[in-house]
């Protein structure tokens, strides 16, 4: 992971005072905090009875990850770039789509499932997104909810 995907943090904190009787002590421990950025088209704010519903509609449709509420959405074979066209044993490529109670995230990162690491994934093209956001969106009109 290059440094422009995450940051990392050292933060010193007062994890606790001990008295002994004469002296009173401080601990100060280092944490280290590791954020991670990424790209993506958030639905935030649903209602439980929405959430039960997509939940349903995910499952249905979807394969989902070893992860609750990670699901992995086929990307349209005709807007693959030229080096994911060529690049046929790491095909099929996916977009992640996070479920929670109260959000639906759609990452803007497209990847295999085959490799860790390869020069064919990457966040996702314009017209990728597009297509991304459109999904998204579609799934909320089949489903007849109102955002």
């Amino acid at each position: 992971m290059d440094n422009s995907e995450s940051r990392y943090y050292i933060v010193f904190d007062i994890l606790s005072w001990w008295y002994d009787g004469e002296y009173t002590t401080c601990a100060a421990q280092q944490t280290v905090i590791t954020v991670f950025y990424m790209k993506q088209y958030v639905i935030d704010e649903l209602r439980p009875k929405d959430y039960e519903a997509i939940q349903a509609y995910m499952e249905e449709n979807y394969s989902s990850s070893k992860v609750a509420g990670i699901y992995w959405i086929p990307l349209d074979q005709k807007i693959l770039t030229k080096v994911q066209a060529e690049h046929t044993n790491c095909q099929p490529f996916y977009f992640a789509v996070d479920l929670e109670p109260n959000l639906m995230s759609f990452e803007l990162l497209v990847r295999t499932i085959n490799r860790v690491r390869c020069s064919c994934m990457g966040y996702a093209t314009e017209t990728q997104r597009n297509w991304i956001i459109e999904f998204a969106d579609l799934i909320f009109e089949k489903l007849e909810i109102k955002i």
